[in-house]
């Protein structure tokens, strides 16, 4: 009698589990929040165990932003945007240094030049008188010492900002003392060099800041009071881009500072925006008053 069965075909033995990102890769290690295989390129070391690249990116999403006492974001690690603005002066100066290149005369900023170059206003910042060396080591010291403070504190961009807002405030203000008479004045056709705009502005921030942490800023009051004395007694200072810078930094720090929980964002964007546009309106009122007097003294 013939037999009827047929035979039982075995089922075909499963291959080696795959990272879902990477077929073409076995994956034995499988992570420890949503069980898929994970390939080493996906792995994360997690508290306990493995997790997959997406299990992270999820993670992080969905963890709650933590901020600092001022509202930046809370970072470990070292001060990037100090360091980046550090390494962007060394180099600036470097190439100061290059005969011919002419980088020095391409990006100072002077009174005249200013209104149909504006960008002069922030890229002086960046440069630094090449027959003193003391001038570029003690602003990057200075930029060091209050950007190791002033970043973790405030986030790196409202930190990044309120150095650029710093730089543009100490061209102003050495605009506004353009074309006056006496010894406080400048003249229209003189240059100035130099980060200190941003210092300044570093050091002015820091005063309500540390007002807001309950700290002492009886050092830096020392310290302005110090340079505020050398700037009238050497005369190759420009005191004027310091005043700038400082007023402009101690406005803008204080806003910071002092801004309720709630609205640190909003304050965070309001208050900067809003100096911004001080500066440009006060350099174009200053833009004109030149203008006015040239048509004036032209039509006598």
């Amino acid at each position: 009698m013939a037999d009827d069965e047929a035979s039982a075909t075995p089922d075909a033995p499963a291959g080696p589990p795959v990272c879902p990102r990477h077929p073409d890769r076995p994956s034995y290690v499988r992570c420890q929040r949503c069980g898929r295989p994970a390939c080493p390129e996906c792995q994360r070391q997690a508290a306990v165990g493995i997790q997959c690249v997406d299990c992270v990116k999820e993670a992080a999403r969905q963890a709650p932003r933590v901020t600092t006492v001022l509202g930046g974001s809370m970072r470990a690690g070292r001060p990037v945007v100090t360091f980046t603005i550090i390494g962007m002066c060394v180099v600036s100066f470097l190439l100061q240094l290059v005969p011919g290149l002419g980088w020095t005369d391409r990006w100072l900023f002077w009174p005249a030049g200013g209104a149909t170059e504006p960008w002069r206003f922030l890229t002086v910042a960046f440069l630094h008188s090449t027959g003193m060396l003391l001038h570029i080591a003690f602003n990057m010291y200075a930029l060091y010492i209050t950007g190791q403070f002033l970043e973790p504190l405030l986030g790196r961009v409202r930190f990044a900002v309120l150095c650029a807002l710093s730089a543009i405030g100490g061209s102003v203000g050495f605009l506004l003392f353009a074309g006056l008479p006496g010894p406080f004045g400048v003249s229209w056709m003189q240059g100035t060099v130099g980060a200190s705009g941003m210092v300044f502005g570093l050091f002015g921030a820091m005063l309500p800041v540390l007002r807001r942490l309950g700290r002492s800023a009886g050092p830096i009051l020392v310290l302005l009071a110090i340079n505020g004395v050398l700037g009238f007694v050497v005369p190759s200072i420009a005191w004027q881009a310091h005043l700038g810078g400082l007023v402009t930094g101690l406005a803008v720090g204080s806003a910071f500072a002092f801004a309720p929980r709630r609205a640190q964002g909003l304050i965070g964007v309001a208050a900067p925006a809003g100096m911004l546009v001080i500066l440009v309106l006060a350099a174009i009122v200053k833009y004109e008053s030149m203008l006015g007097a040239a048509l004036a003294a032209l039509s006598y």
